[in-house]
């Protein structure tokens, strides 16, 4: 159903609506409309190569920070610019502080965060970047704190700001944190510094159906997103022809059977016998949950 989109636009926004723990529709989408979609397990170099493979490039791509996503932005779309999502960055940062930190040094680099959302001059970018510089070095011997865990190994004391700033520093160290601000690219106009445009209003439409219709299946949920971009897409085909395409039920499942064939063929394998079972050295969960 997605279109193949061969029109460059300036900016595209890029983001993944998530359907509980196996199922993620990564979109695509400029100011007005949905240009493409792609259902996955997770996000993945796989699935971003296979929703973007099929637009043309553009000048900008604001996203947050998906899996795998830095990578194939580099082989697909290798001339285009990327602006990291500030709120998304302010986000990370408040995930590890919360919004009332503890300490004083998690109070300061939760201001900081925040002063991200309000930057519009290249100058300001750099005395942002200073700041967070100087915050680094003032509290580097108080983040190198540690202490001995329930192992007896040391580990930081201060483990969450120690993330946070990671978080920070390595987006300024990638240069996609102030893309907006880049006189070369803003000679045309501003450029966003978020998905807040595109999720407060194409997609913010679709994230209020579903929340609306909570209680649907997985499948009709992906039928619903898939309409809904459909229906947002630049060149929708009539009612009458959406119909005739729209994927159904039964194809929908054919989808998951064989996305979940792999864990089938493991299952086939015996578990206590002199074969290597996948399933057994590599797990998406924290404990083991084949042993009874």
């Amino acid at each position: 159903m997605p279109p193949t989109v061969e029109e460059p636009r300036r900016v595209v926004y890029v983001d993944g609506v998530h359907l509980g723990r196996r199922a993620v529709v990564l979109i695509a989408s400029d100011e007005e409309h949905a240009l493409g979609w792609h259902l996955c397990r997770s996000e993945n170099s796989r699935a971003w190569s296979a929703l973007m493979s099929r637009m043309a490039e553009p000048g900008v791509v604001v996203s947050d920070g998906g899996d795998g996503f830095a990578k194939v932005l580099r082989e697909t779309w290798p001339r285009a610019r990327r602006q990291r999502c500030t709120f998304h960055a302010f986000s990370q940062v408040r995930r590890y502080t919360t919004s009332r930190p503890k300490t004083q040094a998690g109070s300061e680099l939760y201001g900081l965060a925040r002063a991200l959302l309000s930057i519009t001059a290249p100058g300001e970018a750099q005395g942002w970047v200073d700041s967070l510089l100087s915050w680094s070095e003032r509290w580097d011997a108080f983040l190198s704190e540690t202490a001995a865990g329930e192992d007896g190994r040391p580990r930081l004391v201060h483990e969450r700001l120690v993330r946070a700033r990671r978080s920070l520093v390595r987006l300024v160290s990638a240069g996609t944190l102030f893309t907006y601000l880049d006189p070369e690219l803003t000679l045309e106009g501003p450029l966003p510094s978020t998905n807040n445009s595109v999720e407060g209003g194409v997609n913010s439409r679709l994230r209020a159906m579903l929340r609306d219709h909570r209680g649907l299946s997985v499948e009709h949920r992906l039928k619903a997103i898939f309409w809904w971009c459909y229906v947002h897409s630049p060149e929708p085909l009539p009612v009458a022809e959406i119909l005739r395409v729209m994927p159904t039920d039964r194809s929908i499942a054919a989808i998951y059977d064989r996305l979940g064939e792999r864990q089938r063929l493991d299952g086939t394998i015996p578990r206590w016998g002199d074969a290597v079972v996948w399933s057994e050295l590599h797990h998406s969960e924290p404990y083991r949950m084949d042993w009874d």
